[in-house]
């Protein structure tokens, strides 16, 4: 059986993209600081990492690694960890001669394009983290480009799903409504807002490093195109919880205040530009070339609160 290695095991993406796998008889290692299986045949090793020697044991006999990890989001961590997690990874990779799957996010985009966001978008990023996330893409692109890997970049906008952890449609609408609570937004209400499903991410991600011709790319993952706004989405919890609840938008002034006392929001200031925009992740290229459709806001919003 093929073995592929998961840096950053036990994540709202890795548990989806470990039990696509298994699926397709590939037999899964799990690597991070304390992994678990998600399958019966999973193998563990526990490391950091910016461990360079563990991960490298890790990635040992690897066909494909995939790096879905998530750190402290805090912009001073990013710069500090995310540049020696991806030089170990590529070392490793390099190494081993394993090809890397990297799960990214949209801080990379040039905020100027927030309403039309391809694989063709320019990389020009104005936040710290956005800077962060452009420096290791370089870093992998370089070493594509020289000939030393084989890598595919799956890119994903804001996510939700069933007990999805750290994901602010989850914990500020769907949790607060189920628990007869009005929602809570950001910025505006009213700009359109992409939002992937978490098992959409997952199974799209795993589907693609099993395509020979996925290499070498980047693709954006299977998203719903009908990018409702914060009203919509919350207009469709109540339609499927039966309620009236209201929707509490936070303005500008509110979040800045708020980031003084709270270290969450004060790392979303400099992000504003996606909530206060409309926010459109186009995703048409892998669905007209594998044929993967999302699944649909109001489908997904479902599952999640009956979950």
């Amino acid at each position: 059986m093929p073995l592929h290695t998961i840096l950053g095991a036990n994540g709202n993406i890795a548990k989806i993209v470990s039990a696509e796998l298994s699926k397709s008889d590939v037999l899964v290692r799990q690597f991070s600081r304390k992994p678990q299986k998600v399958n019966e045949t999973d193998e563990l090793f526990s490391g950091d990492l910016l461990d360079a020697a563990a991960l490298s044991e890790a990635v040992k006999g690897s066909e494909v690694v995939y790096l879905l990890a998530g750190i402290q989001y805090k912009s001073s961590t990013w710069k500090r960890d995310w540049p020696k997690i991806m030089k170990n990874t590529l070392g490793a990779c390099i190494a081993h001669g394993a090809n890397l799957v990297f799960f990214d996010n949209m801080y990379a985009c040039d905020p100027t394009h927030i309403g039309h966001l391809t694989e063709e978008t320019p990389l020009k990023p104005e936040s710290r983290k956005g800077k962060v996330r452009k420096q290791i893409l370089d870093m992998l692109w370089v070493n594509v480009k020289t000939g030393k890997l084989k890598a595919l970049v799956a890119r994903a906008p804001d996510f939700y799903g069933p007990e999805a952890s750290n994901s602010f449609l989850n914990e500020l609408v769907i949790k607060r409504m189920k628990s007869g609570k009005g929602a809570q937004w950001l910025y505006s209400g009213d700009k359109k807002h992409s939002f992937i499903y978490i098992p959409d991410a997952g199974k799209a991600t795993a589907f693609l490093a099993l395509q020979d011709d996925a290499w070498n790319q980047t693709w954006n993952l299977p998203t719903d195109s009908s990018y409702p706004t914060g009203k919509e989405i919350v207009e469709m919890v109540n339609n499927q919880l039966n309620t009236k609840l209201k929707i509490q938008v936070m303005p500008a002034w509110l979040v800045s205040t708020l980031g003084i006392f709270m270290s969450v929001m004060k790392e979303i200031v400099e992000l504003r530009y996606q909530s206060d925009s409309d926010y459109c992740f186009d995703s048409s290229k892998i669905q007209k070339e594998y044929g993967l459709k999302p699944t649909l806001m109001k489908e997904g919003l479902s599952v999640c609160l009956k979950s």
